[in-house]
């Protein structure tokens, strides 16, 4: 086995150099296979719609490039950044404030597309707030729940915790106004997952997951059977979800032709570039519709792989936040893998049909720099985790062994 000294850090590049033995490949290679597998998913997807609008066929596929080669030089200055500098007070100050003052100019300037005004155009590019968020919420709140256990305090019933909480609120009714169900969802998700694996024993929280969602999805389906409900962009979406055949010619299109695309791809699909719903039958067929046409092209062994490859990240995630000795880095796993997770879920369920369809993406595949940014930067920062846990571990005496 090789030995690995470590050296005293000068500098990032010099960090970057010696962290390479550490790095984390259960992490990295999923990753670039998913970044890969999501460039070309985006060309065959968007390349037909292109050249009917005018359009270049390469135009997607020279975005996302860029976003992928942006979101790795993310990943690795996040895996080699000091974990400590994110709970500096400073920086989550800061964070903060941009965090409030985004999703407030977004609700006055946003672009509005499909009902939500959730993108800021700035110049050549778009950026959407909500996608940030979802990170942020993981390292302040990792960051304060940490703080109230060295302090022998349980976070909820600290007088200090209210604060956090009143802002996390705040800005989940920011997001929940755009409107962005989907985001909402998400950013709701994870700040629930963190506070209940924050050891806190909080049977109310737990009835309240579970009754709420179950209580609101009944309720509106027992108002839409009724009619005691109508019209409306998230409605609309809603009765399509109820009865997409019902409504094929209108609201319920989407739903309909992603289960024409699902059934015509089988099991090994109909080849890569050849998918019929992509020619204008699916609209956003290279963002909130891409698995369909991943279904149809790749089939069910394609989806399976993609399905595979993320689970591998999600598990390896908790994995380390079971691994980890600090609260802190625990935190961020479990927020990070429930971010992971509910993204995955809730594109997939709207595609299927099981869930109402809410403009949230698949994570790597989907078109969009946004996501691929706050993606990557995750994916960096619990690299950064197993780093540290991998250095510990040889510096205790135990054997380590590079995963290349």
């Amino acid at each position: 086995m090789k030995k690995i000294k470590l050296r005293p850090r000068r500098g990032l590049a010099t960090t970057i150099k010696q962290n390479f033995h550490f790095w984390d490949y259960y992490l990295m290679v999923p990753y670039l296979i998913l970044c890969l597998i999501g460039i070309v998913m985006v060309y065959s997807s968007s390349a037909a719609i292109q050249m009917q609008n005018g359009g270049t066929p390469q135009g997607y596929l020279l975005k996302q490039s860029i976003y992928v080669i942006l979101g790795i030089a993310v990943l690795i200055f996040c895996a080699n950044y000091p974990l400590e500098r994110y709970r500096r007070p400073r920086f989550l100050e800061y964070s903060t404030i941009i965090m409030g003052i985004l999703l407030m100019v977004v609700l006055v300037l946003g672009k509005a597309v499909n009902g939500a005004k959730g993108w800021l155009n700035l110049g050549p590019i778009n950026i959407q707030p909500v996608e940030f968020c979802k990170l942020y919420f993981i390292l302040y709140l990792a960051d304060r729940m940490a703080r109230a256990r060295q302090k022998g305090e349980h976070f909820l019933l600290s007088k200090k915790s209210h604060g956090s909480m009143l802002l996390a609120a705040f800005y989940l009714f920011l997001i929940f106004i755009q409107p962005d169900t989907g985001g909402f969802a998400i950013n709701f998700s994870i700040i629930m997952v963190m506070v209940l694996a924050c050891d806190i024993r909080w049977g109310k929280a737990i009835t309240a997951v579970i009754v709420f969602p179950l209580g609101l999805y009944f309720g509106l389906q027992l108002a839409i059977i009724n009619g005691w409900l109508h019209g409306g962009y998230r409605i609309q979406r809603f009765i399509a979800f109820m009865n997409p055949f019902g409504n094929a010619s209108g609201s319920g299109s989407q739903l309909v032709n992603s289960y024409y695309a699902i059934s015509n791809g089988g099991i090994f699909g109909v080849g890569l570039g050849n998918s019929v719903q992509k020619m204008g039958y699916l609209p956003e067929p290279n963002t909130d519709f891409i698995m369909a046409i991943t279904s149809e092209e790749l089939g069910l062994v394609g989806v399976t792989i993609i399905l595979v490859l993320l689970l591998v990240l999600i598990c390896r995630m908790i994995q380390l936040g079971v691994k980890s000795a600090s609260l802190y880095q625990t935190l961020i796993c479990y927020g990070s893998a429930t971010f992971f997770t509910i993204e995955t879920f809730f594109n997939i369920g709207g595609v299927l049909g099981l869930l109402p369809i809410t403009g949230v993406t698949f994570p790597f595949i989907s078109y969009g720099g946004s996501s691929m940014l706050v993606l990557s930067a995750t994916v960096g920062i619990i690299i950064n985790i197993s780093i540290r846990q991998n250095k510990a571990q040889l510096q205790v005496g135990e054997p380590f062994l590079p995963t290349d």
